[in-house]
């Protein structure tokens, strides 16, 4: 691979970090293969939380993204996808943060406790009638327990079942949604949650709705007017996905009519801010040590496995595809999914008397990836055969450091 710094018997990869990421998390990155800094010069991967990508150049040496979160909207997925870069992400590594933060939500909402807090805030520690004043004023903000009352789960990924499993211990009655469901999220859901078929199943029997999905066209403004119509009087809407997938003038209305109880949202848009019955965290959802660190260690070490291995493991774009070495020669290819492709990457290996160990493709949408051993040296004109094949979108050849 040309582009790489020259250390020893070994090449190191570039890697630029934009934002603060746990070094527990770039601990996993080892300083002889990789180059790690804040304004790395034509680096090999980016590793970032919330920075904006959408703006920046794309430099040509780029071969990896790794998120250490979950969304993905801050990253021009489409444009990377194009040059056969893999955007990587840390699905589930900040679940429990979110789960806890959920529970803080309902409690919040079910115990007035947003402006409980706000009244106590505001007491005059010097009043003589101080405990008078509090006995009469909490009775505005009596609330209800969780015990007893439903609440609707839509999105049942790893937050998703994680927070349905807490509601159940906490007495709730819990009805899902999720047609996308996985067979693990399926195998680790409690058996006691209700399956809604669709979506209004859900509005219309729940006291409180948890949205846990991602912001994709398909879900954008998942829950309008018609949704948030169909929601029990006084109901508590939580949102800890994405402020999009809510049509928050809707939201707004309900609140005004005394439809919606509360909004509990992790993103305070402007129009949000102020306004009764909309209780705002600072977008809070995985800002725990714990979550950090898990994310951070998670996207390194996978972007580690792809710069050195070719592995793919939870990326947002590209198929996942594992392969034990079989030998210490690998080529790794991302092209357009089109038909003959595999065939004519052997054709061309074989025409320079390559012979294939073991190999492996799969694809994910528009796009494939294919992890090679041969069983020699890859000579650099069979590396740049194959890159000039129509459709092929990256080649690397990854033999294993002396």
């Amino acid at each position: 691979m040309s582009g790489l710094d020259q250390t020893g018997d070994s090449m190191k990869y570039r890697v630029r970090v934009l934002n603060q990421v746990s070094t527990n998390g770039l601990k996993r990155l080892p300083s002889e293969r990789f180059a790690v800094s804040a304004d790395a010069e034509e680096p090999h991967a980016i590793l970032l939380r919330s920075a904006d990508l959408h703006r920046a150049p794309i430099p040509d040496s780029l071969l990896a993204v790794g998120r250490a979160g979950v969304g993905v909207n801050n990253i021009p997925v489409a444009a990377l996808s194009a040059r056969g870069v893999p955007i990587f992400n840390s699905p589930g590594a900040n679940a429990n943060a979110v789960k806890e933060l959920v529970l803080s939500g309902l409690l919040l909402a079910a115990r007035n406790l947003d402006g409980a807090l706000g009244f106590s805030g505001r007491l005059d520690p010097s009043d003589p009638e101080l405990e008078a004043r509090v006995e009469a004023g909490k009775k505005e903000f009596a609330g209800y327990e969780l015990a007893g009352h439903t609440l609707g789960v839509i999105g049942l990924g790893k937050i998703g079942c994680l927070v349905a499993d807490a509601a159940i211990k906490l007495g709730m009655k819990v009805i899902g949604y999720d047609p996308e469901i996985t067979v693990d999220a399926a195998w680790s859901l409690p058996s006691t949650v209700k399956k809604a078929h669709h979506l209004g199943e859900v509005l219309k029997h729940s006291d409180f709705v948890t949205l846990h999905v991602p912001l994709l066209e398909a879900t954008r403004n998942m829950i309008d007017a018609a949704g948030v119509a169909q929601l029990r009087s006084g109901a508590v809407l939580l949102n800890f996905s994405r402020g999009g997938v809510v049509d928050e003038a809707a939201v707004i209305d309900a609140l005004e009519t005394k439809r919606l109880g509360h909004y509990v949202c992790d993103f305070p848009a402007p129009h949000l801010i102020g306004r009764g019955g909309v209780i705002l965290l600072p977008h809070l959802g995985a800002s725990t040590r714990e979550a950090e660190e898990n994310c951070a260690i998670m996207v390194a070490e996978q972007v580690r496995d792809y710069l050195l291995d070719g592995s793919i493991v939870n990326a947002v774009n590209f198929p996942a595809v594992t392969l034990p070495r079989e030998s210490p020669f690998r080529i790794a290819i991302a092209n357009a999914n089109v038909p003959n492709m595999v065939a004519q990457v052997s054709h061309e290996m074989g025409q320079q008397g390559l012979n294939i160990a073991t190999m492996t493709n799969k694809s994910r949408g528009d796009i494939a990836y294919t992890l090679v051993d041969v069983d020699s040296h890859v000579p650099d004109g069979v590396i740049a055969g194959i890159a000039a094949l129509e459709g092929v979108l990256k080649v690397r050849y990854l033999p294993l450091a002396d």
